[in-house]
């Protein structure tokens, strides 16, 4: 059987040599395309993440279930030619969240049959995450480390039977690597000012490791921690609307002392988005083996979609219909409000620039309806039939200029677009690879 490659990670780890994982949590088409080419260029592994909210047995709000996000990603590989077995996914997030309204007993039930679904369709690293209040739980109270070690376990049984039976059909099934963790920021950015970030406590992270300890014992399973490979942790990064908590090894240095402690154990960092190459790598560095990202991913492709939209208002010869995108986008979000309503907050003007500018870019709830897809498809067409002049994208894509200058990538709109997916990919590569292709930069 294939060892995990989130284990043959750690183990080299354990030898002294350095390396780390970038996670990638996203579901829109140009950003899995943009990733896999990327990959493709250096034979990489990469690790593809989705959300209980974005699929479960429902639907989530891309309408996938796991087998169906399984296929969509293998669609996407077999059309730009990358090899299938190079691919990781990751469930994020997994657990009761998505019906934290609902009692208990309700929640669980339905969190239990996700990870089944999750193990069945092949997702082979599992983020178990517990950490939220559910409706049956005192109001004025958050459960404890102990009530979320307890669900998680009963999580990781669900998992275990499920990959039991996925083994009768393909023994050569992965094994599942589980994340556990009971300081999980919010899914897609906090809503919290920079400085009330806090660092996760060797306290806290020992309790955590304590309470799974017992919470094992309790159901007789004595090998579970062989199967587990990290503990999400507050590392001291963070994003909001327009602001940064930026990562400070000073104030880290005691959690990541501690973990050491736990050398078949690394630390996964959400929320990374935004950070920097630099400081990236001195997560890697420090300990947070599993890097992930999620909202800077599409951030940069809006940021593209929008300086392309720029550019084909002004190159489109007169007569012809432009693609209207960015006001297509505007209308589309104010007509479906459910996915930035809750997140954004401030009077008329201030919701105006989070829909379109917010770090945690609600934008990319909306990238797949159909008018947005339409109208991006039109951006591109016209944009290449036109041509985009050298100059103009000097103006509003220097980066992307550059590379289409050095013979990089061709100037075509589509391309252009996924280029600057690839822009952040860069700071994930610097920091997770010790010779990475430093030409780039």
């Amino acid at each position: 059987m294939r060892k995990h490659p989130i284990r043959r990670m750690i183990e080299k780890r354990k030898k002294g040599i350095f390396c780390a994982l970038p996670s990638y949590c996203s579901a829109n088409e140009l950003v899995i395309e943009a990733i896999m080419e990327e990959a493709g260029r250096h034979d990489d592994l990469v690790l593809i993440e989705a959300t209980a909210n974005q699929v479960n047995q429902y639907g989530g709000y891309t309408g996938m279930r796991a087998s169906d996000f399984v296929a969509y990603i293998n669609n996407v590989a077999q059309r730009v030619n990358f090899d299938k077995d190079r691919i990781l996914l990751g469930g994020d997030h997994l657990g009761p969240l998505v019906w934290s309204g609902e009692s208990e007993d309700s929640a669980m039930e339905k969190a239990e049959e996700m990870v089944r679904s999750f193990v069945k369709a092949g997702f082979s690293k599992i983020h178990l995450d517990t950490s939220m209040r559910l409706g049956s739980d005192a109001a004025d109270s958050w459960p404890d480390t102990d009530k979320i070690a307890e669900r998680g376990v009963r999580l990781y049984q669900a998992c275990e039977e499920a990959y039991k039976e996925v083994l009768q059909t393909n023994p050569q099934a992965v094994e599942p690597i589980y994340v556990i963790g009971s300081e999980v920021p919010i899914p897609g950015g906090g809503q919290e000012q920079e400085e009330k970030i806090k660092v996760t406590s060797p306290a806290d992270f020992e309790e955590t490791i304590q309470a799974y300890t017992e919470a094992f014992a309790r159901k007789g399973i004595t090998d579970a921690w062989e199967h587990i490979g990290a503990v999400v942790v507050q590392p001291g990064v963070e994003f909001s609307d327009a602001g940064l908590c930026k990562y400070d090894r000073v104030k880290a240095y005691e959690l990541c002392q501690a973990v050491k402690k736990y050398p078949d154990l690394v630390m996964e960092g959400h929320s990374t988005d935004y950070q920097g190459a630099k400081l990236l790598r001195e997560m890697a560095q420090d300990g947070v083996g599993i890097l992930k990202v999620g909202p800077a991913l599409t951030f940069s492709l809006r940021e593209a979609l929008f300086s392309l939209h720029k550019i084909e208002k002004e190159v489109i010869p007169p007569g012809e219909q432009d693609s209207d995108f960015i006001n297509v986008l505007e209308q589309v979000m104010l007509e479906k409000s459910d996915n930035w309503k809750k997140h954004y907050h401030g009077n008329e003007q201030e919701l105006f620039l989070a829909r379109k500018y917010s770090f945690s870019d609600r934008c990319r709830y909306y990238l797949g309806e159909p008018p947005v897809k339409e109208a991006i498809s039109r951006l591109f067409d016209n944009l290449d039939r036109t041509d985009i002049p050298l100059n103009m994208l000097c103006q509003y894509l220097p980066i992307q200029y550059k590379r289409v200058r050095d013979g990089i990538i061709r100037n075509e709109a589509r391309v252009l677009a996924k280029d600057a997916v690839v822009n952040i990919m860069y700071d994930y590569e610097y920091a997770t690879k010790e010779n990475w292709q430093m030409e780039y930069r």
